[in-house]
């Protein structure tokens, strides 16, 4: 079984996505991260994001999303590269290089991959797969599809929370509320770029369902997806 979950940055997609895998014990796979890890690679190597760039880059790369301490961990040609692609500028780089269509095809097909040989390896088991285009793209036929929005202040407070860890946190309410309007206009931009990229825009699948998580808890958005799981796995008998 394939669990679509969908939606803009600060939607609460990867949290939900996550807690989901675990509770049913299936394979949790962050597509966001290896566009991360691709737009990492484009900056190291100091590369323009162009399809020319990507055509000549992305062949070679290796992206691999491995189990491990705290979760799953991204290797880059080998290299651990999780804690370095959570930044803001790291989710920059990955919209960009996102809307990139070698990029694109190289990240589906490695996607794609990696669900159907779990699955083939546990097939009582399944995969929780999220990012902006799984429903829509990646895997239209998914016997379950989410696709989670939120406005965009809620977004804003949840992303800030999460950027704002450490020495470089916003001290003091004008810091915070500086802050919050900048994140604010970052996922604002985002969002006109995922929804109108040329390649795989984000949007809803049409058989997705629509959760706004404005106002709902993090283990109200699991029990949400979990529900839908289980009508599909047991369905009720007329």
């Amino acid at each position: 079984m394939i669990v679509a979950i969908d939606g803009p940055a600060g939607s609460g997609k990867s949290t939900t996505a996550r807690r989901v895998a675990e509770r049913l014990g299936w394979l949790y796979l962050d597509t966001g991260a290896m566009y991360r890890a691709v737009g990492l690679a484009f900056r190291e190597q100091g590369l323009p994001v162009t399809e020319a760039a990507a055509s000549g880059l992305v062949p070679g790369l290796d992206v691999r999303l491995e189990p491990g301490p705290g979760g799953t961990r991204v290797a880059l040609d080998g290299d651990d590269v999780t804690d370095r692609i959570r930044t803001p500028e790291a989710s920059r780089d990955a919209s960009r290089v996102s809307a990139l269509a070698p990029v694109r095809a190289a990240m589906v097909a490695l996607q794609r991959r990696a669900a159907h040989d779990y699955v083939a390896a546990h097939p009582d088991g399944g995969v929780v797969v999220e990012g902006r285009d799984i429903g829509t793209v990646v895997f239209p036929g998914a016997d379950v599809k989410f696709f989670l929005v939120a406005d965009l202040d809620a977004r804003a407070r949840r992303r800030l929370a999460d950027d704002a860890v450490g020495p470089a946190s916003p001290d003091g309410p004008d810091a915070v509320a500086a802050a919050l309007d900048q994140v604010r206009a970052e996922l604002a931009e985002r969002d006109r770029r995922d929804e109108s990229r040329d390649v795989a825009p984000l949007k809803a699948a049409p058989d997705a369902v629509t959760l706004d998580t404005t106002a709902l808890t993090i283990d109200q958005q699991v029990e949400s997806v979990l529900d839908a799981v289980r009508r599909v796995r047991e369905p009720s008998t007329p």
